[in-house]
């Protein structure tokens, strides 16, 4: 079966792993990856239930990563045209990555001009064009609920019964949609959210009540989660739908990626280590528990993953 045959059929199951080696931290651990997922991430989910759920010929949106690559690749699925907003800073293997699925890769300097005030550009000379948000959209959390879903069929199976699942947050588009998933299937299990601990906006959320900004965009090594709030109808789910936040320090993001590497021969992206490195950085909490991890993602640069494995290695 060929890629895009594949892809026409929608979001790919996930793939999930039980390595044994990674039990020594004291619990059952579930790995749940979409690394394998289309493009390389769960962003693909949202992406395709965005594209297949707006007439629009057109989508405009802002990315510089995973999810303007997904948006890419479902647009070009399904025949509309697609401009990812991207910083001129940007890796050129991701600029590379939007523009081999047909996509414009509309490169700012967003130190003039922010990345939202050139999509608002686009969107007024084009007004058949959708303008996506990468998490704050409920066509965006309907699609990720789709993993929520495939979580409560594992949950509910024969030696299922996770005592809790861990959650990579940033805009809170992924939790948000597994906490929908879930719900929708009767699924009883608290969701955790993990997030760096130099980008925590969520965090002082949570314990605030209310949504919290950061000043300024996170130097975390976790890319993906330095958005500076989670979105809007993403906090209307997670601030009753999260059970727990634990804040994860990048040298225990840093481990998580050398565990998986190591452990379960897995690749992942810095923001997909974040649930295991929260098992790493809080073990007491999750004795004797049976955890499933989510991977979000695979997709890092080469530079930063050797660079991230060599100083784990060191410790």
């Amino acid at each position: 079966m060929s890629v895009i045959h594949d892809a026409l059929a929608g979001p790919r199951p996930t793939t999930v792993l039980q390595p044994i080696p990674l039990e020594r931290l004291g619990c059952s651990i579930t790995v749940v990856t979409e690394t394998f997922q289309h493009t390389g991430s769960f962003k693909f989910r949202a992406a395709w239930h965005v594209a297949t759920h707006v007439d629009n010929p057109h989508v405009i949106c802002a990315s510089s990563g995973n999810f303007g690559q997904a948006m890419a690749f479902a647009c070009q699925l399904l025949g509309k045209r697609c401009t990812v907003v991207m910083p001129e800073t940007s890796a050129r293997v991701k600029v590379d990555a939007v523009r081999g699925y047909g996509a414009t890769a509309d490169l700012v300097d967003v130190r003039n001009t922010p990345r939202a005030t050139r999509v608002a550009q686009l969107a007024s000379d084009d007004l058949s064009a959708y303008v996506a948000s990468a998490y704050d959209d409920p066509l965006v959390i309907a699609g990720n609920a789709t993993l929520g879903r495939e979580l409560a069929m594992l949950h509910n199976a024969p030696n299922g019964g996770f005592d809790a699942i861990l959650v990579p947050v940033g805009g809170g588009g992924l939790a948000s949609g597994i906490i929908t998933g879930l719900q929708e299937q009767g699924a009883s299990v608290p969701v955790i959210a993990v997030e760096p601990l130099l980008g925590n906006d969520f965090a002082q959320s949570f314990r605030a009540g209310h949504r919290v900004a950061l000043q300024k965009e996170a130097s975390t090594i976790a890319d993906g989660a330095r958005t500076m709030s989670v979105g809007v109808h993403n906090w209307a789910i997670l601030k009753h739908g999260i059970a727990d936040v634990i804040e994860v320090p990048d040298d225990a993001i840093i481990a998580g990626m050398r565990r998986y590497f190591l452990d379960a021969n897995l690749k992942v992206e810095p923001t997909g280590a974040l649930s295991l490195g929260a098992v790493l950085t809080k073990p007491e909490q999750f004795v004797g528990q049976h955890v499933c991890v989510i991977v979000s993602g695979g997709n890092v640069d080469p530079v930063v993953y050797t660079t991230a494995l060599q100083a784990a290695s060191s410790e």
